[in-house]
């Protein structure tokens, strides 16, 4: 399954936008995309629907608070648009979302023929800076309370020498000869057919609309210098091996002031030698002897929040499981928290001297320490069995 793109870039708008310019920004696509104006497309249905998952939820609140913290890990098992009916009526769903003002299919600006706003917005190219990946190294301990850690990338930033515009002086900065500045050259084919107007790229200045022509001696006109900084990352409790977070905007600086990329952080989860993780819940091992198998007794577990207490009965078999609940760790998303499941192992000597054999020569003799095969203790057995 291919990645998700960020919401942001597949609307086309900077993180700080306002619900009104992603509002217009998903109109545009919705425009652009529906399966109405392009029918048999899989490839514009796909990127209709990658729309309004988008819009979805950079249009809430909430969803956008927990995108902005943890991106697409923080919206698991949130559910998404529903397309199960249809895409519906390309008018209604537009004029449900924005309103009137769409009069009928053909009225619409940008589908067809040679309109100012289609030429406009073809010529307005926003850059967008590429991510930074990275990986921390957290114990379990950190995964359990949450941490802070510093962070040493090396990204583009804005030349400080010209302010990320590529010359020093703004008089350096000239309007692209070729396309007047709209960052597109049109073209005119007359045929059989009529004239056809089409716009491509200029050439010249790459889209972007304007030439350097005294770059930056700092940035040799790109905008961006490299530079080594310290990143401090919140890391939420809970967090799981593998899990990306995403710190907005702290990737690499675009060209022209555009959009930054993202800082991804990877989640690798140090293996602890004794406390292991199943999920939220942990799981220990603890040792016991035949006496206190026996007799019953009361011997420490180490916890992530500390050593508890434990007591064992009289009569612990070998393999028996507890649970101390609310010692795992908190779902990433605060709600809940695992539990620690301690398994008691008797431990059996491989050597034992002669008055040890002697002592045990006259408990083998005892009724109480032959094998039980009451019922209780069969169901007990069986169940060990199974889980081998």
């Amino acid at each position: 399954m291919a990645e998700k793109r960020d919401y942001y870039e597949v609307l086309g708008v900077g993180r700080n936008a306002t619900d009104e310019e992603i509002k217009k920004a998903y109109r545009k696509k919705a425009i652009q995309y529906h399966p109405d104006k392009n029918p048999g497309d899989k490839e514009a249905e796909e990127k209709f629907k990658e729309a309004a998952e988008a819009y979805d939820v950079l249009s809430n609140k909430e969803k956008r608070a927990k995108y902005d913290q943890f991106g697409h890990a923080g919206l698991d098992g949130q559910a998404g648009p529903d397309f199960s009916g249809g895409f519906g009526n390309l008018n209604d769903i537009l004029r449900d979302l924005f309103g009137g003002g769409f009069g009928g299919f053909g009225g619409f600006s940008g589908f067809g023929g040679d309109s100012q706003s289609q030429r406009q917005n073809a010529g307005q190219r926003v850059y967008k800076g590429r991510d930074i990946r990275v990986r921390v190294r957290l114990t379990l301990d950190e995964i359990a309370r949450g941490t802070e850690k510093e962070i040493q990338i090396e990204r583009n930033v804005p030349c400080p020498d010209c302010g990320g515009k590529g010359a020093k002086n703004t008089a350096d900065i000239k309007v692209c000869p070729s396309c007047k500045g709209s960052g597109q050259v049109k073209r005119v084919v007359n045929s059989f057919f009529g004239q056809t107007v089409t716009y491509s790229t200029c050439q010249q200045c790459n889209g972007e609309g304007k030439i350097v022509t005294n770059p930056c001696h700092t940035c040799s006109g790109t905008g961006l210098v490299r530079r080594k900084e310290t990143v401090r990352v919140r890391i939420p409790a809970g967090v799981e091996d593998g899990m990306q977070l995403t710190m907005r905007g702290q990737g690499h600086s675009a060209k022209n002031n555009g959009i930054n990329g993202d800082l991804l952080i990877v989640i690798n989860e140090i293996e602890d030698p004794e406390i292991k993780r199943d999920g939220n819940n942990l799981t220990y091992t603890k040792i016991i002897s035949i006496p206190e198998a026996v007799m019953g007794a009361t011997v420490e577990i180490p916890c992530l929040d500390g050593k508890y207490n434990v007591k064992v009965e009289p009569g612990t078999q070998s393999g028996t499981v507890i649970r101390l609940k609310g010692k795992g760790l908190p779902t990433v998303n605060g709600y809940g928290t695992g539990d620690m499941y301690v398994k008691f192992i008797v431990y059996v000597p491989k050597k034992i001297s002669r008055e040890e054999k002697e002592a045990m020569e006259k408990l083998a003799a005892s009724e109480n320490f032959k094998a039980n095969t009451s019922k209780e203790d069969k169901n007990f057995f069986d169940r060990l069995r199974n889980m081998f």
